[in-house]
């Protein structure tokens, strides 16, 4: 081996700058001496000293140490991956207990005491018996807390979802004309409902997974706010329309497929001469009593700790008037009837009926999903983090598969509790196993004193909590100077959607 020395010598550089009238000359002589010592490698002596690379193997066995590297996980790789698919992990540590503790139980507590009337209101909806409300308001909101981002999102039964899936109920069970509400027949005939209900909830969770594997959480990215406002507040009147008939005690079938708002509200106009005038009254003090209090909670929201709990207040109030006046047996009032204290057991759902809810579940699950993906960013935004909407998918997918085994319709965020969670306090999703508490004790010990619950009562909590999405319609002055073609959409996607069904219809008549 030889060593080599390389000199640099000295060199003198002059540069002149002419700009105008000035000249500059500038003389600068450096020097400098560099000395690199280098060696000389043969072939082989570079083999020796730093080895070769391998000759390269063929393409099947480079594939397969490929695959082999990325399943093989380090217990680092493995904590980060539990963090980020079980979130209750990630957060969880870092919980404040002094500044977060006290508003997370408010927050809770009030949404758990809402979720109460909503969740047997909406199995209305739904076409199930209230029961199943109450369960759909317990499973979905536990399994939210462990796996869900958003930290103010409340889920459990909502309005648009509820209507729609109960579109699917009356389409493949109908509602005989003679039913005794005490005969082996009904309790057949609710079995048969809460399972079509279970199946919806099931096929739209395993969507809801497929979507998560497939990495679809990026289409939430294209769900512009007037779409999503223009949909709810076309749910909002199919809503209020399907109301109207408990809220006049008219014993009406319920009208599905195309055009069943107008069918609906023709034959609620059509029986007004038959209005129980006893139901008529209920409904009337009902709404005299909720829409002031509700307005007073909106407005004055910052000055409550926590919203007056008016809908809670109303069911215990008016099943106490129903039972002592003995409103069922004397005006023929429809009452909540008997519900069952315990824990569900694990049964499953319509398996056979899948396909023929195929297509209505699609509509379904998109709805849920966007519904979902919106709250949780509007909320993220105001609080400054972030959501996933990848994760959201796996958490809202996982809480309808899971839920549809114990008799559960499927659910989503809602928007009057999440609303609720935000403004009475609410920091993390802990508040969450607070609300699934006041549920939980529902269920075991409280339920059954709702048997003399008027019907009409739970219409009118249903009509009165959509007031917000008939407010949407004040932002449209404001989006004509921002943006026309937002301002169409929230003006006139409404009528095109106020067909629900009709969607979902179009669905399940394209081939599988």
């Amino acid at each position: 081996d030889s060593d080599r020395i390389f000199s640099a010598s000295s060199s003198q550089i002059t540069t002149s700058f002419n700009k105008g009238n000035v000249n500059t000359h500038l003389e600068d002589t450096m020097s400098a001496s560099v000395a690199v010592y280098r060696n000389i490698y043969t072939e082989d002596r570079f083999r020796q000293s730093y080895g070769t690379e391998d000759k390269p193997r063929g393409g099947g066995q480079r594939f397969r140490e490929k695959i082999a590297e990325r399943c093989r996980c380090s217990r680092a790789a493995c904590l980060h991956l539990l963090r980020e698919r079980i979130p209750i992990f990630n957060w969880l540590p870092k919980y404040r207990l002094k500044k977060w503790m006290l508003g997370d139980t408010i927050a809770g507590l009030t949404v758990g005491i809402l979720h109460i009337p909503q969740g047997m209101a909406f199995a209305l909806l739904t076409s199930v018996a209230p029961i199943y409300g109450l369960y759909t308001s317990f499973f979905p909101v536990v399994l939210y807390m462990l796996f869900g981002t958003g930290r103010h999102v409340s889920t459990g039964t909502f309005a648009v979802v509820s209507l729609m899936t109960g579109s699917v109920v009356e389409q493949l069970v109908p509602t005989p004309l003679q039913l005794n509400s005490s005969s082996p027949e009904a309790a057949d005939f609710e079995a048969q409902r809460i399972g079509v209900a279970s199946a919806v909830a099931l096929l739209s969770g395993i969507m809801m997974l497929c979507m998560f594997g497939l990495q679809l959480g990026f289409l939430s990215t294209y769900l512009s706010e007037p779409i999503v406002k223009a949909f709810t507040s076309a749910a909002a009147f199919h809503v209020t329309i399907s109301q109207l008939q408990s809220m006049l005690g008219l014993r009406l079938p319920r009208h599905t497929g195309p055009f069943s708002l107008f069918k609906t509200l023709a034959s609620v106009i059509e029986n007004l001469p038959q209005t129980n005038m006893a139901e008529l009254l209920t409904s009337l003090v009902c709404l005299a009593i909720l829409v002031p209090v509700k307005e007073v909670n909106m407005r004055f929201r910052q000055y409550l700790r926590t919203p007056i709990p008016v809908e809670i207040l109303t069911v215990i109030i008016a099943t106490g008037v129903a039972y002592a006046s003995s409103l069922d047996s004397n005006y023929d009032v429809q009452i909540v009837g008997h519900i069952p204290a315990g824990f569900p057991s694990p049964r499953m759902p319509a398996l056979h009926k899948l396909p023929e809810i195929a297509g209505d579940t699609v509509a379904i699950t998109f709805v849920g999903y966007a519904v979902s993906v919106s709250l949780a960013m509007i909320y993220a935004d105001k609080h400054g983090y972030s959501i996933q909407p990848n994760q959201e998918l796996l958490a809202h997918g996982i809480s309808n598969t899971v839920s549809s085994l114990f008799t559960c319709f499927p659910s989503s965020a809602t928007l009057a509790t999440t609303n609720i969670l935000e403004s009475s306090g609410g920091f993390t999703q802990l508040s969450g196993l607070f609300t699934s508490l006041v549920v939980l004790i529902v269920l075991l010990l409280i339920g059954p004193l709702f048997y003399f619950l008027p019907k009409a009562v739970l219409a009118c909590i249903n009509v009165t909590s959509l007031r917000q999405m008939f407010l949407q319609f004040q932002d449209l002055p404001d989006l004509w100077r921002v943006s026309k073609i937002d301002f169409v959409s929230l003006s006139v996607l409404p009528l095109i959607c106020i067909n629900i069904p009709l969607l979902g219809k179009w669905f399940s008549d394209q081939p599988l």
